[in-house]
């Protein structure tokens, strides 16, 4: 048997009044997930454990069955592994966002999703003017970037910017968690401020405002962690003797690396609704006929979540369901070598809140044979009184890759 994970990312949401009353996942047109649903058994699971943020880090490692707090160390050095950066003992690695400030208020988390090319030019520029033998910027994606600071001190209080959008961010810059940390916060809050003196009149953004878009006129450095010991999948769950992870994010990939999966690559995949998904389940598709184990994550949800905006964000998930969920099923029904396929997001990003919180979120598992639940839609309520009822830590991971 070969497992296949399908992560809709932020997919999960809140009831909404103008959809009846119902969530996005209840509203949406989507025939697929529904019908694996009925076909397979349904729960609930735990992703966000006891006194974390609910961040995509935590949930998408958890989700991999990674106990948080024994490997934890921010988002920044996943990211770090992702791009090749290579870290070294007493380094501190952030996540370092390119965010548009307007005013004192912090306008949006992604410079009105700056492109990658842009942020390079953003990121090299900073690294000239404010990088030394201590401080160094590295460019990432889009608008998530990193920042790695020689001998800084993790004990320090960082506000994800997608927490605060349309808030005013002097107040919820970076502080001191305890007394040996207030050189690192002092430090972050100064090079927050000089970025924002060197951006200002950046030609990448004199340009952006005359075109009628957002300036990335600021850093903001946030999750900060160092070089995590994580076990490889393989080494937890021998059934993966070969896996991979398909992704837009980072992130997610640096996830990857750490796991011991091999990254693949889509061109056209952006992390945006406008992603390849038709690319990104060929990839799938193509993955899974060399190996064990696929996570294919689709960010597209949690964006649009972000940026509160309901139509979009339904457009997103009827789009995994008939552009992803229905090609890959369609195609490896028939295998001869049978696929067992989970579909879930990592946490849910209600358009409402427009950022992330840690209820559990539904899946659903269907593999040929498997004995269906009464569960007969996939969302958030139906999952509810799904047959393997609510789960977490690793009950998750361990009860998918038992099944053989």
């Amino acid at each position: 048997m070969k497992h296949l994970i399908i992560l809709g990312d932020g997919m999960a949401d809140w009831a909404v009044p103008s959809l009846e009353g119902k969530t996005l996942l209840q509203y949406a047109d989507t025939p697929y997930m529904d019908r694996l649903a009925r076909m397979g058994r349904t729960g609930i699971l735990k992703t966000v454990a006891d006194g974390f943020h609910p961040g995509s880090e935590v949930a998408n490692m958890s989700v991999m069955g990674y106990d948080l707090p024994k490997v934890y160390e921010g988002r920044g050095v996943l990211e770090a592994a992702s791009i090749g950066v290579d870290l070294q003992p007493g380094d501190m690695v952030m996540r370092c966002n390119i965010v548009c400030v307007e005013g004192d208020m912090l306008k949006n988390h992604s410079a009105g999703h700056i492109t990658t090319e842009e942020a390079d030019v953003l990121i090299k520029y900073l690294e000239k003017e404010l990088g030394s033998e201590r401080i160094h910027f590295y460019t990432g994606v889009q608008y998530r970037h990193l920042l790695v600071v020689k001998g800084g001190d993790k004990r320090i209080a960082c506000i994800p910017p997608h927490d605060i959008p349309l808030q005013p961010f002097r107040p919820n810059m970076v502080k001191a968690i305890c007394p040996e940390a207030q050189e690192t916060a002092d430090l972050l809050n100064d090079l927050i401020i000089k970025s924002q003196e060197l951006l200002a009149k950046h030609p990448v953004n004199l340009k952006r405002i005359a075109e009628g878009k957002d300036p990335a006129n600021s850093i903001w450095p946030w999750s900060p962690g160092y070089r995590p010991k994580m076990e490889p999948l393989a080494e937890k769950y021998p059934s993966i003797r070969k896996g991979s992870v398909i992704t837009a994010v980072d992130l997610i990939r640096g996830i990857g690396r750490y796991a011991g999966l091999r990254c693949i690559d889509v061109e056209g995949a952006t992390g945006l609704y406008n992603t390849n998904y038709e690319g990104k389940a060929q990839a799938a598709i193509e993955a899974l006929k060399t190996d064990d184990f696929v996570y294919l994550h689709i960010e597209a949800s949690d964006e649009a979540g972000h940026e509160g905006d309901v139509p979009l964000k339904l457009k997103t998930i009827e789009y995994l369901d008939k552009r992803v969920v229905g090609p890959i099923y369609e195609t490896i029904k028939d295998w001869e070598e049978p696929v067992a396929i989970a579909v879930l997001p990592d946490h849910p990003t209600p358009c409402e809140l427009r950022t992330h919180t840690s209820e559990p979120v539904p899946f659903l598992i269907y593999y040929p044979g498997i004995e269906p639940d009464e569960t007969l839609a996939y969302d958030e309520v139906s999952c509810r009184k799904g047959g393997y009822g609510q789960l977490e830590k690793d009950e998750f991971m361990n009860l998918f890759m038992n099944i053989n």
